[in-house]
């Protein structure tokens, strides 16, 4: 056998270097023509296919197609061993999670701006010896300790870096993970700043659309805009805080506070002169950017279903992209009333967990527009599977962004990945340091005149920290940046939700 094989051998190599001679001559002939030559070349120095056949031996042959084998990341024998965060200053206090493995690579994840750290720490013990690439698996034995908005933090995070980690170990793209891409690059959308004067204000948007290059924006028509303006606003005093203003996230300490309390059980009302000068607002910002980009409208503060049919009306004729977030979510009847009523198209969903918690407003075309925040809607592949449904009752879908490149980089994946996709928020667009947080591992910009530049081959999320930068931005609370958390290492509850 063993001289059977040194025969063999010995032809392949006879019969190897009679080809590499051929080669050889036919890259020297006049004749040959350059793509040609340029083919034979590139067979010479290693192609993985043709090198075994056109002139290298079988051992070159192993050796080239086997090295860039990942021999530390064999995805099967993944492990998770460790979850950290960063709390970076992003937004008031946004943390980064990093969720590391026995083979030496890790996701990067995020908590949703505002919310706590501990709301990803406390599922450490539940992912610790699992093998991160079973992505809904972990997901599925994790969700019950998510909840509507900020409570969904650590759970989405979590599976951001799951996603990352995944892609990572397979050495594709996250958009690759959720069944390819439909787009190259995703459409943003920025807020309209606002300004002392309509000259100000003009400055700021020419800067918006003509340097930074946005083609969507999004500004607010707060009641807070009618402030010290008599005659604009009924039952206001009332809840007014110490300054005079309606503070829309109000005083935590106090529940009774107007931020706290329900947009229907404020009973302000906004009267004629009121609605008067918010279309006012609004009109002047249509005259500065014309009819060509999209104009969607927020934070108008906490009023009731008739009032938000009032004010719908007084802009209809702007044309808006959306009105978002009129009155809470969960109020699907007050939707569906006000969505019949008005022109202009409704849209609701930053707030809103799992895609069971969709379907009511999808389900009764209640709104226009989806509008998930993906660090509360369940991570990437939930909100792939929101965006799908919405689709198939032909509603599109906006996504709410308002975090660090990490979590702004696992929605432009999804928005990749998803058909009925319209365009993302970005809401750090003023912050010069912003960008500077991450590297891309393909080394293009996150962000080209208004359109984040999707990773087409760039293994999971397509990013990595830049540490130096995120240690300049920490949030003065907590400045441990990815400290050891071996107090969150032990599971000490029974967790199944059914008996």
């Amino acid at each position: 056998m063993k001289s059977i094989l040194q025969q063999i051998i010995a032809a392949n190599k006879t019969q190897e270097a009679a080809d590499a001679a051929a080669r050889q001559a036919e890259i020297n002939n006049p004749a040959t023509k350059d793509n040609r030559r340029d083919f034979l070349k590139k067979s010479a120095l290693g192609g993985i296919a043709l090198g075994g056949f056109l002139g290298m031996s079988i051992e070159d042959t192993l050796a080239q197609t086997t090295s860039k084998v990942k021999r530390d990341s064999k995805p099967s024998d993944l492990k998770i061993t460790d979850l950290r965060y960063a709390l970076t200053s992003v937004l008031g206090g946004t943390a980064i999670i990093r969720i590391d493995t026995n083979q030496g690579i890790y996701g990067l994840g995020e908590v949703r701006d505002g919310a706590d750290p501990r709301y990803a720490l406390m599922l450490k013990s539940r992912i610790l010896g699992q093998n991160p690439c079973n992505v809904e698996q972990i997901f599925k034995s994790i969700k019950q300790f998510g909840g509507p908005s900020r409570q969904a933090g650590g759970v989405c995070g979590v599976e951001m870096a799951l996603w990352d980690l995944c892609g990572k170990a397979y050495n594709v793209p996250a958009w690759q993970l959720l069944g390819g891409r439909y787009r190259d690059k995703v459409r943003l959308y920025a807020d309209t700043p606002e300004a002392a004067s309509p000259e100000e204000q003009a400055k700021l948007i020419n800067y918006r659309v003509k340097d930074q290059g946005y083609t969507w924006l999004k500004m607010d028509v707060s009641i807070g805009e009618l402030k010290g303006i008599p005659g604009t606003v009924v039952n206001s005093k009332f809840w007014e805080n110490a300054q005079g203003s309606l503070a829309q996230w109000g005083d935590q300490s106090n529940y009774m506070s107007y931020g706290n309390t329900a947009h229907p059980f404020t009973q302000i009302q906004i009267t004629e002169k009121g609605l008067d000068h918010l279309a006012n607002i609004v009109e002047n910002t249509r005259k500065l950017i014309g009819y060509d980009i999209p104009l969607s409208t927020d934070h108008y503060g906490h009023f009731g279903m008739n009032e938000g049919i009032r004010l719908g009306k007084a802009l209809d004729k702007y044309r808006l992209a959306w009105l978002e977030d009129i009155v809470s979510w969960e109020l699907t009847d007050q939707w569906k009333t006000m969505s019949d009523a008005l022109e202009t198209p409704l849209t609701t969903g930053e707030d809103i967990y799992l895609l069971k918690n969709f379907k009511p407003l999808i389900d009764q075309r209640a709104v226009d527009i989806i509008h998930p925040d993906l660090a509360s809607s369940g991570g990437l592949l939930e909100t792939k599977k929101i965006a799908d449904y919405a689709e198939e009752n032909g509603i599109a879908m906006a996504m709410h962004q308002a975090g660090t490149p990490v979590s702004f980089m696992a929605n432009v994946h999804c928005a990749a990945a998803t058909q009925n996709f319209l365009a993302l928020e970005h809401h750090s667009v003023d912050l010069p340091w912003w960008e500077d947080l991450v590297k891309t591992t393909d080394g293009r910009p996150m962000i080209t005149k208004g359109f984040a530049n999707v990773p087409l081959d760039a293994p999971g999320l397509g990013i990595e920290l830049n540490e130096d930068v995120v240690k300049k931005h920490l949030h003065p609370r907590d400045k441990s940046f990815f400290a050891p958390t071996k107090d969150w290492d032990e599971k000490r509850s029974h967790d199944r939700v059914f008996s």
